[in-house]
């Protein structure tokens, strides 16, 4: 039987951004597409109850999280560390 060889720490580190990507991702878009199932295909009473609200009210900021966050893993994934940096001039 033949081993695979490890993997290096940024392998490793690019696999996990790679993971923690797509299960905010995945969650994000079931996340859009059940409001937007909710909005467009469920019938709705003329006023909205108040525990309609509430939960309107808390999946604003829970949204605005995860969409924050998934920038903030695509812009940090952009970011190099300075050890693999090489000097141009020699």
């Amino acid at each position: 039987m033949k081993l695979r060889p490890r993997l290096t720490n940024d392998q490793i580190k690019a696999r996990l951004i790679l993971i923690v990507g797509v299960g905010l991702t995945i969650v994000f878009v079931a996340s859009i597409g059940t409001i937007l199932y909710g909005i467009q295909f469920v019938t709705q009473p003329a006023t909205m109850a108040e525990s309609d609200k509430e939960a309107w009210s808390l999946l604003s900021p829970l949204m605005m999280s995860l969409s924050g966050v998934l920038a903030g893993i695509l812009a940090a994934n952009g970011l190099k560390s300075d050890k693999d940096k090489k000097d141009p001039d020699a």
